[in-house]
């Protein structure tokens, strides 16, 4: 499936509706709805695409314009949706929310990806630039050691005439499978697949165990932004792989009596050091 672009143009709706309607375009399906959170008020669009027709397409980037009856020249909300159930949502206010009838028209155009396979083959074809050949599962990777020495210790060792790997035509990489190095390599080659929330624990054992430390920058930039893993995992992994933002950002976050509490009854807060944990404790200090 090429990339192909969405447009759609809801109804006008009344104020008086809390579900504004639901279509589906093309297998690209959106429920709007209004929802009021305490005193908040909120428009909220919940986008998914799982029906067949869609399932190459790995997420959409564009764009919605909301209109009402005080502002027909409408308001811009920046979309980027990258998992299959996903919502986008604005606050709004009260008047609006109750004295205005609404509309939206969305233009998407949608990201489509090559399956982790096809983009693993793709990365070690035989070129130019390439002057090593790795084998794993059997399989040979080609590789430009230079490029690899550069991001990793561990292939600087492999390949350097002190190792008897270094002499060799091909070599092997044992205990680790393709979509392994495939995902592990995949962060730092120029056509940079970015970590998830899936990809997080295993990248970070791979990285360690590699010791490309590139990769594990790439993982702690989408935990601090993007991570939908519960903090107590995170503040582990944090201190595990060396991630000190992310740990800094996990300790200030403990604001509460009552999280620091939950955190000291987790089997994650057992597994830290006593200097992370005194840094917890310096951070419990400052709350009660």
């Amino acid at each position: 499936m090429p990339e192909e672009v969405f447009k759609y143009t809801s109804g006008w709706y009344h104020h008086d509706q809390r579900d504004l309607g639901t279509n589906t375009n093309k297998g690209l399906k959106c429920v709007w709805k209004k929802e009021q959170i305490e005193n908040k008020y909120y428009l909220t669009w919940q986008f998914s695409w799982e029906d067949l027709k869609l399932k190459s397409a790995s997420g959409f980037t564009g764009e919605i314009i909301i209109r009402s009856d005080a502002n027909l020249n409408g308001s811009k909300i920046e979309v980027d949706l990258t998992d299959e159930i996903q919502a986008v949502q604005t606050e709004t206010t009260e008047k609006f929310f109750f004295n205005s009838r609404v509309l939206y028209e969305y233009t998407l155009v949608s990201i489509i990806s090559l399956t982790d396979r096809e983009l693993y083959d793709e990365m070690f074809l035989p070129s130019g630039k390439n002057d090593a050949i790795l084998e794993v599962d059997g399989i040979q990777l080609h590789v430009n050691r230079s490029f690899l020495s550069y991001h990793s210790d561990f292939f600087s060792a492999l390949f350097s005439s002190n190792f008897k790997e270094g002499q060799m035509e091909v070599v092997p990489i044992k205990d680790v499978t393709y979509g392994d190095i495939g995902l592990l390599l995949s962060t730092i080659y120029p056509k940079t697949v970015f970590p998830n929330d899936k990809s997080v624990p295993r990248l970070l054992e791979l990285a360690d165990r590699f010791m490309i430390p590139s990769a594990i920058h790439h993982v702690e930039y989408h935990l601090l932004n993007n991570t939908k893993i519960d903090n107590e995992k995170l503040m582990w992994m944090a201190e595990k792989y060396g991630m000190e933002l992310l740990l800094e950002k996990m300790i200030k976050e403990l604001d509460t009596v009552e999280k620091a509490k939950k955190f000291n009854a987790s089997s994650d807060y057992k597994e830290l050091s006593d200097k992370t944990k005194a840094k917890i404790l310096d951070k419990v200090m400052t709350i009660i």
